[in-house]
């Protein structure tokens, strides 16, 4: 009927199915040998009804809506790890940004909105109830994720990037207390975009609270502000902690999927030693693409168990400390000696372009923040550049123009000032503005602790060395108040 003979739609048929099986036989090498895995299942969710003059009713309705969609999450991330045989490493809940809950509060109401505006003492401003309402709010988020079995919880978040409103002063200003009280609620400021320019209040202001974090939280290593993050630029839907939140433009609910695979990878890279640049880019490509594919099967299938919208499927590759996760690993399949010296952005630019380019091919939704990740802690070959003194912030301020994020889990000594802290926030935050991208800043100054010295927290943080920072002051520069204009580029209407 169509023209094509018996022996040929047969022969066309079992061709398929060989391609088939190499594909799930393929799929299997990459989980089993290179340590292929859907790094997080994130759910967002919009709190935005919860919002009430009532504090212990803003946590009522809270835990209700939570619980609501996100009660059967564990169970079917588990149910399909069986089905599939895909290791999901997290099951993560990101809300609407917190400080946009918080205005009906009689508290956040009463406070002098005018003394906000002259930015004069504004953390005094605050009254104690209004903070506390805050910390009661965050270990209510604690609690819940809990009682869920989630491995964290996004959102505790304020958007600043063109000046603060009662709410997230509120909200920034609890943070200390907040990091060190809870253990799954995960925190992100926003202080600049490239339409507005960059907050420098702000960026004063975190300089000092990621002080305050670490001071709080010094007995255990500073910890508290490996969940927080300084953002530029910042995404609606990234599934990834610390800086994920569910942004006002997403619906009701949905699901999220963080897909990562460093290993498979660092595993391609290594059979093209001898190819060009081309080769090599198309060797990158093809194998993100079967990457996302996983994540997009995971994605689709969580949707569909839970009853909530597919949103996004993240294909970033974000390093563990397993020594073959690494994406410094992959820099140095592709002929760098040490990730760190001569050419490595050049590096991380071909990997990052061509990463996403396979992944637009394998999803018409790709989100997130999709490309490379380089936290030093989380990556063994970063750690040991590190160590080597190879590997600079300064190196790696270059290497975030053209990567995923921005300057992640670095420590640095406890005894550096609030005001170099918030130098380094700028000098990374305006690497995005002006890149129309977005930047991240997650600095642990670690109470205790010098140049050289070892940082151990464990799991998927890591370990690594204290890094060096410049020690001649910005105190003047980031004293002056106000806002860093736009880029002239920003203005494309």
């Amino acid at each position: 009927m169509n023209g094509e003979e018996p022996n040929e739609r047969h022969a066309s048929e079992f061709s398929s199915r060989e391609i088939f099986m190499e594909e799930i036989l393929e799929t299997k090498r990459m989980i089993e040998e290179q340590g292929l895995d859907v790094r997080t299942i994130t759910m967002g969710i919009s709190l935005l009804d919860c919002i009430d003059a009532s504090l212990d009713r803003i946590q009522e309705k809270m835990r209700e809506k939570i619980t609501c969609f996100a009660r059967d999450l564990t169970q079917v991330a588990q149910s399909i790890e069986n089905d599939f045989g895909i290791p999901i490493i997290n099951r993560r809940i990101a809300i609407t940004p917190v400080s946009l809950l918080l205005g009906a509060l009689p508290a956040v109401q009463s406070i002098n909105y005018s003394g906000i505006c002259g930015m004069l003492n504004i953390t005094d401003l605050i009254p104690g109830e209004a903070i506390d309402a805050c910390i009661s709010i965050a270990s209510t988020l604690d609690a819940i994720a809990k009682e869920l079995q989630v491995d964290f919880i996004g959102g505790f978040s304020a958007l600043v990037h063109k000046g603060f409103t009662k709410e997230s002063l509120c909200l920034i200003r609890s943070l200390p207390e907040v990091m060190k009280t809870t253990e799954r609620v995960c925190a992100s400021v926003n202080v600049g975009t490239s339409r507005d320019g960059m907050n420098m209040d702000a960026v004063k202001v975190m300089g000092e609270i990621i002080h305050n974090i670490a001071m709080a939280t010094a007995d255990h290593g500073s910890i508290g502000c490996a969940k927080l993050v300084v953002f530029t630029n910042a995404v609606d839907d990234n599934p990834f902690m610390a800086g994920a939140f569910h942004g006002i433009g997403e619906p009701e609910c949905c699901i999220n999927v963080g897909v990562s695979g460093p290993g498979v990878m660092r595993n391609a890279v290594s059979h093209q030693k001898n190819v060009d640049f081309e080769s090599l880019a198309e060797s990158v490509k093809k194998t993100a693409f079967k990457i996302t594919r996983v994540g997009q099967l995971v994605a689709r299938e969580a949707s569909k168990r839970l009853n909530v919208p597919f949103g996004i499927v993240d294909l970033s590759l974000a390093p563990t400390p397993r020594p073959y996760d690494s994406v410094a690993g992959i820099l140095e399949e592709m002929g760098l000696e040490m990730t760190g010296g001569p050419g490595t952005t050049a590096a991380l630019a071909l990997l990052t372009d061509a990463v996403k380019k396979g992944g637009l091919m394998a999803s018409s939704y790709v989100g997130g923040l999709s490309g490379a990740f380089i936290p030093v802690s989380e990556d063994t070959g970063m750690t040991r550049a590190a160590e080597a003194g190879i590997l600079t912030i300064e190196k790696l301020e270059a290497m975030t123009a053209v990567c995923s994020v921005g300057l992640d889990m670095i420590m640095i000594p406890g005894d550096t000032l609030p005001s170099t802290i918030s130098g380094i926030i700028a000098d990374e935050g305006m690497i995005g503005i002006m890149n129309n991208k977005t930047t991240g800043t997650r600095l642990i100054p670690v109470i205790g602790k010098d140049v050289g010295d070892h940082v151990s927290y464990g799991g998927l943080l890591g370990e690594s060395v204290v890094m060096p920072v410049k020690k001649t002051s910005c105190e003047g520069f980031i004293s002056r108040g106000g806002r860093i204009p736009a880029p002239v580029h920003s203005h494309k209407n």
